[in-house]
């Protein structure tokens, strides 16, 4: 892993100098929008919906649009108006017990891994977190953003996690689920079927069959030869994880592994092609130079053989 931040966890006197690692990250699937009849990829352009012109990026400012449709342009010079914080520390305001934090609040997920310089205070703060049943709520600033967030311990590891605004969270005001009455018959089943099903959460009992299932359809797709190759856009930016193309190169090593060939890419083949015409493009021009090159001193030989032939059989004048 990468740390992809460095600071301090700052709680009273005591700092204790952190890196914060990804603690998550997304296995979804991932699908491109393709034109069916030949797999080319959809690209979308940015047009001003009232002018109807192509808008180039650096004409793209931010927008606010109010309750009633009333769009307001925001400058960079009002972007930088804005409070923003870039301050590398984590900073402690209070610790709280666990219970009070509703799991709905918890966002993204972090790491910390401290300094080897400080890993005893780290320990400190670990074994205190997990000896007094409490978390701690953090103040910290990412991407410039100062947000709220939680420290707890979790396989001896402290891990922080952002949380959402209070006002992020929906209410759920539905009717149908005001209290009822409810016969003891019914509940005893209700328990009943809870104390059948009850037991310990073991994630390797669950799997994503839908994940698997589209790849094991792309495998059988490549296997059929099932592949449209395109052409790279030359525009496009970023990596995008392509689910067909890592596959394919899944296939490929497999393969090699049992001493398989693989048919290369028709767009690599038609690269090497490509250069071999190029090349022998080049060493055809090469010799058609050479050839006029020779051709030209051929002549200038025969010229001034002819010219010196000339001058030694012209007639002498008489003296007069």
């Amino acid at each position: 892993m990468r740390a992809i931040w460095k600071g301090a966890v700052s709680f009273g006197l005591v700092n204790v100098p952190v890196r914060l690692y990804s603690a998550t990250e997304n296995h979804d699937v991932q699908f491109r929008q393709v034109h069916r009849t030949d797999g080319g990829r959809i690209r979308y352009k940015r047009f001003c919906s009232k002018d109807g012109r192509e808008v180039a990026y650096d004409d793209i400012a931010k927008g606010y649009e109010t309750e009633d449709g009333q769009m307001i342009v925001l400058t960079d010079e009002d972007m930088a108006e804005l409070p923003t914080r870039s301050s590398k520390e984590i900073s402690v305001e209070k610790f709280v017990p666990e219970d009070q934090i509703d799991p709905m609040l918890l966002d993204k997920s972090y790491y910390l891994e401290p300094d080897k310089t400080a890993t005893k205070p780290y320990v400190l703060l670990r074994e205190a977190l997990e000896a007094q049943g409490r978390m701690a709520i953090v103040t910290v600033s990412i991407r410039t953003r100062m947000t709220m967030a939680v420290l707890r311990v979790r396989d001896g590891v402290i891990v922080m996690q952002t949380m959402l605004w209070p006002d992020e969270i929906r209410s759920a005001d539905f009717a149908s689920v005001e209290d009822q009455e409810l016969s003891d018959k019914e509940m005893s089943m209700a328990r009943m079927l809870i104390d059948e099903l009850a037991g310990d959460y073991d994630p390797d009992e669950f799997e994503d069959d839908y994940a698997l299932a589209v790849e094991a359809l792309v495998r059988a797709k490549i296997d059929g030869g099932q592949v449209q190759q395109v052409e790279d856009d030359e525009e496009e930016s970023g990596e995008v994880v392509d689910l067909l193309a890592a596959l394919a190169r899944s296939v490929e090593k497999a393969k090699a592994a049992r001493g398989e060939s693989f048919p290369a890419p028709a767009k690599a083949t038609a690269k090497k092609a490509t250069a071999k015409k190029a090349t022998a493009k080049k060493a055809t021009a090469k010799k058609a130079t050479a050839k006029k090159a020779t051709a030209k001193k051929t002549a200038a030989t025969k010229s001034t053989a002819k010219k010196t032939s000339a001058k030694k059989t012209a007639p002498k004048k008489k003296a007069s």
